[in-house]
């Protein structure tokens, strides 16, 4: 049975991950994604940790890279990473195949990654037309229709975090684990609702006040339902699709967000698209980079 690898390269961490076709996750190892980056050339350090993952699996052939940013429509060079400044506008994939002659590559947007994984190896009966919203470092989308990606006009559709809430602020400046600790804050200046959280607190504090029912957490995560609604209000509109999934790490935290995803939906949404409309979280968790990645080339022409 054939293994492929599976790379996920965040904003946190890059991932790697054995990946038998059949969706069983052979091995898995992650790199701080700063470890790469503040030691010289982050495509350099990239390549040595990729050099020695394909040693410890001689076999695999097909190495699928999920990316966090946009790529040109033939998926050969890189175009806009924010948040990865290092890995702008360079002909990744003939780099790659230069320095791996012997092994096939396959780039994708990491958002589109994960929803072929959950397309491919999702652990639920999912329908022929979806969007994955993933909710991280950052925030990301990908639209499944007909069981294949949209890629849009020139390959970089659903780049949802770009999308303007409510507030007037972008949807990652909300939701983002950034936007998340801004929003926070915000909050403290105000004075309103006793918290542990202070100004020092990062996103982990955040999460772990959330578990400890701190009220101004729970406030935090209700800001964040609302805007994934509005987001996904924008898409079911564009698109005319009405199941969602929803990953990443702030997903995690779904009993306090979903009740205010619901809400924003049923506020702005019409009876055509509440009929149907189904938001459900995506099951592969924090794996689903890898194995989408995996997916890729799994199934090329997905």
């Amino acid at each position: 049975m054939e293994v492929f690898l599976g790379v996920d390269i965040g904003g946190t961490n890059v991932k790697f991950g054995a990946v038998r076709e059949d969706g069983v996750l052979l091995a898995k190892e992650k790199i701080k994604t700063s470890e790469l980056h503040d030691k010289g050339s982050f495509v350099v350090n990239f390549f040595n940790a990729l050099e020695k993952k394909l040693a410890e699996f001689p076999y695999i052939q097909k190495v699928g890279i999920g990316v966090p940013g946009t790529l040109t429509k033939d998926r050969r060079f890189t175009l806009e990473y924010p948040n990865l400044p290092k890995l702008s506008y360079i002909p990744l994939h003939d780099r790659l195949s230069e320095a791996f002659p012997h092994v096939t590559f396959c780039l994708e947007n990491d958002a589109n990654a994960a929803a072929i994984g959950e397309l491919v190896f999702s652990r639920q009966t999912l329908p022929d037309n979806f969007v994955l919203i993933t909710l991280g470092t950052g925030v990301g989308a990908g639209a499944i229709i007909n069981r294949r990606i949209y890629l849009g006009g020139d390959g970089n559709a659903l780049e949802i975090g770009h999308i303007l809430a409510s507030n007037g602020k972008t949807i990652e400046q909300n939701i983002g684990k950034k936007g998340i600790v801004e929003m926070m804050l915000n909050e403290l200046k105000k004075d309103e609702i006793k918290t542990s959280l202070n100004k020092n607190s990062s996103y982990k504090d955040i999460e772990k006040a959330l578990h400890e029912k701190d009220k101004l957490a729970i406030k935090l995560y209700r800001e964040v339902g609302k805007y994934v609604g509005e987001a996904i209000i924008a898409l079911a509109r564009i698109l005319d699709i009405k199941n969602f999934l929803i990953g990443g790490g702030v997903a995690d935290n779904w009993e306090y967000v979903f009740p205010s995803i619901i809400e924003s939906c049923h506020q702005h949404l019409s009876p055509y698209y509440l009929k149907d409309l189904k938001i459900i979280r995506a099951t592969l968790g924090n794996d689903a980079g890898m194995m989408g990645a995996a997916a890729l080339v799994k199934h090329l022409n997905v």
